[in-house]
């Protein structure tokens, strides 16, 4: 080959052949993409069931996902350090066949029961083992053939970085279409097979990558604008880079996070910032970009204010004001940040090592939102921490700032003293912020803007004046009464004590799960046992089917629940009755044994000892016949436990069940509707149910409708419920696919709700 030969002193391309490079790029680039973001959802969705559905399963599986596309990264950068041509060709395809023997996918031998400790490690090691080697080699396709292009000598060569737009709008789509088209069509198995062909096309479409490679005049990873090779990247502008691209990864997962809980925990509402996220990367790194960098740096600090603003302002007075308002923010935030990364990118001589730099920075930036934020925060902490981080991902002052901006500092600190030392003494001046917290976090915005704008005062003063606009969120909080957080590897729950006291209230995100009156209406506290409330008053459906089946039974009931939330249930234990609960979060049992919070356990059950743990994999393990009633109320906020709602999950509680049990689901949502998907579930293992779903009128009081259903071989083993006008008999749609493991439709459901209105 030519070593030291630019592109233009070679021999002459045809313009034929130069379109066929790029249109074969192009698709290896799009198809590679397309496949490494669907592979995520697909297999980790065949993980859950059987080991279990927490979400340190889909925690720890981005981790292992951001960990080995670092590792991809970094093995095209070291494969393309090599001079020859022919080596990396034939190395990766040898690769890429040696991973395609290991298809279709599925879960390694060996691996099938997680160990009772170190569940994430081994987690990782089951993920490596699995699919270690086709994910490792499609994330390293990206970089690759982006360096390989430069090598073919075509015209565009010199700067390829457009091809990470056609790898982005891959992504995009895979998105998109896993909830949309693959998942509601497709079952898991189907899915598998598509995806092993589209691995087996992604080969052929990369064998011809490297045979128009080998075909080309040979060209060298350098500027090929220049003979001379263009200087390496400093140590410091690669830490840039790591940190322009950590800071909105990030807070994809903050924002994503701050939404779904303190905001609206909308069933797929996870989509759309990372539709966001991508499309930013596909916009920032076009020839002509459609957004121009300059807008976006200028509206960045508009966009920190907008966030600052928005929390200030609470969660759900205008739902869908709040929930665009954090989200086009964010856009404008990630597009300053990685457009400040396209306008920064080196000579394509260093285009494997910039992309290391991303992969790292995105890993870390993922590292810390996603696993160490929730082990250090009670509450959602690193969305303003990266959000103040984002000012620092300005670019530095281009021209000296006139010498009176010097003073900012000074001002900024008495700023900051005249509003946070109200804080330590209260007082009028303290309730009048906390009653204008609004307006001052607001003016505090403003003034962060207008120092970025107008002043162009450089990034650390812009980041301190955010800074103290965060602070006085924490200390002016917008909610009434006393709240608070306690935050667990499964979320952050809010316990809120209502302003006049009478109520402590469980909350996950934006839904109740739980509710205790302490005290009386005329102040004084409620002594004696606790009386359940919220969903679990006597009158609404699963009071009702607990008495039911304790009728019918007419003896002390052994009682299985799954999901213990703030110990309501405990105490509608009867006297000789064996209840035994079944709960995944540590945090849900110490806040409801602590008594400041609730007094149910206290009360009802102080010698409580839930079976801790994923239920799909602790309750298969009860011995058969057991139970006469499983209640199964595991919901988180409003998302659902898809591997607790399946054909196969009922005939677990199926077996469980003593001759004449009943199981009793908890279905109250409002985002998805899923009697019909109990039914469902029910009828294929031989069931019949009856659904229950009734408005109580009196959700002031903190008693609320429900929709509950319980299902059980024979109408007698349900005693009066068959009969009751309140239960309704239903029979399984079968326009509707039963869920399985291998099988759910989350978008039907949100369909569903939609078409029918609230139950």
């Amino acid at each position: 080959m030519t070593s030291s030969t630019p592109a233009a002193a070679s021999e002459p391309i045809p313009r034929s052949r130069n379109g066929l490079i790029l249109i074969v790029y192009t698709a290896a680039i799009f198809t590679s993409a397309l496949l490494l973001f669907s592979v995520q959802p697909l297999f980790t969705k065949m993980v859950l069931p059987r080991l279990g559905g927490s979400p340190a399963v889909w925690s720890v599986a981005m981790v292992f996902f951001q960990s080995l596309l670092l590792g991809g990264y970094a093995y095209a950068h070291y494969l393309m350090r090599l001079q020859s041509r022919t080596i990396p060709v034939v190395v990766h395809l040898l690769l890429l066949v040696v991973a395609f023997y290991g298809l279709p996918l599925s879960i390694a031998g060996g691996w099938g029961t997680p160990p009772s400790s170190g569940y994430p490690f081994w987690l990782l090691g089951l993920f490596a083992v699995s699919i270690g080697l086709p994910f490792f080699a499609l994330a390293a396709n990206n970089p690759l053939l982006q360096a390989w292009f430069v090598r073919t000598g075509h015209p565009d060569g010199h700067d390829p970085y457009f091809l990470y737009a056609s790898s982005n709008i891959g992504s995009f789509l895979a998105l998109l279409c896993y909830p949309l088209l693959l998942e509601p069509m497709l079952s898991l198995r189907t899915q598998n097979l598509v995806w092993t062909a589209g691995y087996a096309l992604l080969i052929l479409l990369i064998l011809g990558c490297g045979w128009l490679l080998l075909q080309s005049p040979g060209v060298t990873l350098r500027d090929e604008a220049d003979a001379t090779p263009a200087p390496p990247p400093t140590w410091a502008v690669r830490a840039r880079w790591i940190f322009l691209a950590a800071v909105p990864s990030g807070l994809l997962i903050a924002v994503t996070a701050h939404i779904s809980t303190d905001v609206a925990a909308a069933p797929l509402l996870w989509v759309l910032p990372l539709s966001l996220y991508l499309l930013t990367w596909v916009l920032v790194f076009q020839s002509r970009p459609l957004l121009p960098h300059k807008w976006m740096l200028a509206l960045q600090p508009l966009a920190i204010a907008g966030v600052l603003i928005l929390l200030a302002y609470g969660g759900e007075q205008n739902l869908l004001l709040t929930l665009g308002g954090h989200q086009l923010c964010f856009f404008i935030i990630a597009m300053a940040c990685h457009g400040e990364l396209a306008r920064t990118r080196p000579a394509a001589s260093h285009l494997t090592g910039f992309y290391v730099a991303l992969s790292f920075g995105g890993m870390v930036g993922g590292l810390f939102a996603g696993l160490v934020a929730p082990y250090t925060f009670s509450w959602i902490a690193e969305y303003p921490i990266l959000l103040a981080l984002a000012a620092l991902c300005r670019p530095p002052a281009a021209e000296p700032l006139p010498r009176w901006t010097r003073w900012y500092w000074p001002v900024l600190a008495v700023v900051a003293v005249a509003l946070l030392a109200p804080s330590l003494n209260g007082g009028t001046l303290f309730d009048w912020l906390e009653t204008h917290r609004v307006v001052v976090i607001g003016d505090v915005a403003l003034l962060a803007t207008f120092a970025a704008l107008v002043l162009r005062a450089n990034r650390w003063k812009v980041f301190a004046t955010v800074a103290l606009g965060l602070v006085l969120l924490r200390v002016y909080p917008y909610e009434d009464g006393r709240v608070d957080t306690v935050r667990s590897f499964f979320g952050v729950h809010k316990i809120v004590v209502t302003p006049n006291g009478q109520y402590h209230v469980l909350m996950h995100g934006t839904t109740i799960h739980g509710a205790q009156k302490v005290l009386n209406d005329d102040g004084s506290p409620v002594t004696g046992r606790p009386e359940p409330i919220s969903y679990y008053h006597q009158d609404g459906g699963i009071g009702q089917g607990i008495s039911a089946i304790r009728a019918r039974k007419g003896a002390p009931l052994r009682v299985a629940v799954i999901g213990l939330g703030s110990g309501t249930l405990t105490c509608a234990a009867a006297p000789g009755e064996s209840w035994r609960f079944f709960e995944i979060d540590q945090s849900m049992v110490d806040t409801a044994r602590d008594p400041k919070y609730f007094t149910f356990v206290k009360t009802c059950a102080p010698d409580l000892a839930p079976v801790m743990g994923d239920a799909r994999l602790t309750f298969a393990q009860e011995p058969d016949g057991l139970y006469d009633l499983i209640i199964v109320d595991a919901y988180s906020s409003d998302a659902i436990p898809i591997h607790l709602a399946t054909q196969e999950a009922m005939a677990i509680y199926k077996a469980k069940l003593s001759p004449q049990g009943a199981v009793l689901m908890h279905v109250s949502n409002r985002h998805l509707e899923l009697a019909s998907v109990v039914v469902g579930i029910a009828d294929a293992n031989a069931l019949k149910s009856w659904v229950y779903s009734e408005d109580s009128g009196r959700d002031a009081e903190y008693i609320f409708s429900t929709s509950v259903v319980v299902s059980a071989r024979q109408d007698a083993d349900v005693g009066s419920i068959a009969s009751s006008d309140k239960w309704a008999l239903t029979a399984p749609d079968k326009t509707q696919r039963v869920w399985t493991d291998d099988y759910s439709n989350v978008l039907g459901a949100v369909w569903r709700r939609l078409r029918d209105g609230e139950q």
